[in-house]
């Protein structure tokens, strides 16, 4: 909870600049107070274990590069919401929300698409994104890897790499690729359904902040832990707020089902294992790019290289935590649920 509150707090601060304005360091020394975060610092802030994950731009290669659809080029520039935006921050708005009535704001659109560069950006491309859109644009930019840069890219378990005079058509080839990261996608949807409601049935954080902000005021009493009550990011939203509900990036919240496991981290980890059986993960992206803090150009990355596998790993993760930094859902584990997908 504390993380996700943190994460709430830091949806418009720039990827690039963790650590380098007063939120996200708050953010860094409250979360070394806890188990399992005594290490964190500003690289590896909100960012996961996953191979890969920790290296280069926090958001993957695979959501910033162009592509083609068709014969259609497309930058990724996407749609996002105003800065400072942030909704269900009164108990009777919350409730309202809690108790199935329509929400009572509404979202404000930013008229400028942006290149995600920060939490905002990458809640409302969860929030618009179609089930395997990531795995599919990913798929598109390493096929068009495959056609300008030659068959290096494909991964050498492919029967047609070292072929002069053949390549990999309905088998191996780009329809096959294709057909699976689609086809995936609806099967690890309905395994993400069957544990939310049938095993786990895990709570969603944005109703635990209710009964936190219950406790906080005397209203209630839970057995909540002294290290999140005392935390910074309670007070925080307390004086900004009024408070101690988690800010949400949705007017509408979140959805009404169970937070564990996330439908969105089991698709991308999915979607993700298809593409690795097929490209070579140690291939290097070229050109790598990293989004302006104002979202709207890409500058050369000029840090290590990138490989596929990594931003590949990344991809799941962006797609995880994008709903964590929007619906303040369950932030420490679903870096996991993308891990063990993948």
């Amino acid at each position: 909870m504390t993380e996700c509150y943190w994460l709430a707090l830091a949806r418009d601060v720039p990827y690039a600049r963790y650590g380098e304005e007063p939120v996200t360091a708050a953010a860094v020394t409250d979360l070394r107070r806890l188990e399992g975060y005594r290490d964190v610092d500003a690289r590896t802030l909100f960012r996961s274990d996953l191979p890969g994950v920790t290296p280069g731009p926090y958001i993957s290669q695979f959501l910033l590069q162009p592509y083609t659809f068709g014969g259609t080029p497309i930058q990724q520039r996407y749609r996002t919401t105003m800065p400072a935006r942030d909704h269900l921050t009164s108990y009777e708005g919350w409730l309202d929300v809690q108790n199935g009535r329509p929400a009572s704001s509404q979202a404000w659109f930013d008229p400028m698409p942006r290149y995600i560069r920060n939490g905002r950006d990458l809640g409302e491309w969860a929030h618009r994104d179609f089930s395997y859109q990531g795995p599919l644009v990913a798929c598109l930019i390493l096929l068009d890897y495959l056609a300008q840069q030659g068959r290096d890219v494909l991964d050498d378990n492919n029967p047609y790499k070292g072929s002069a005079t053949q390549s990999g058509v309905v088998t191996f080839g780009a329809p096959h690729v294709l057909d699976l990261v689609a086809r995936v996608a609806n099967h690890a949807m309905k395994a993400a359904w069957y544990h939310k409601w049938l095993v786990h049935r895990r709570f969603r954080p944005e109703e635990a902040a209710g009964r936190i902000h219950n406790h906080m005021t005397g209203a209630a009493h839970y057995p909540l832990h002294p290290k999140l009550t005392d935390s910074a990011a309670l007070a925080a939203l307390y004086s900004q707020n009024g408070t101690y509900l988690c800010p949400q990036a949705y007017p509408e919240g979140c959805p009404a089902h169970p937070a564990y496991p996330g439908a969105t981290a089991t698709i991308g980890g999915a979607g993700v294992s298809v593409l690795k059986a097929f490209f070579n993960e140690a291939w290097v992206i070229p050109n790598p790019v990293v989004p302006s803090d104002d979202g709207l150009s890409l500058q050369p990355w000029k840090g290590e290289p990138l490989t596929v596998g990594a931003e590949l790993n990344k991809l799941a993760f962006n797609m995880a935590f994008g709903r964590d930094t929007a619906e303040s859902t369950s932030a420490a584990t679903r870096s996991r649920e993308s891990c063990s997908a993948s």
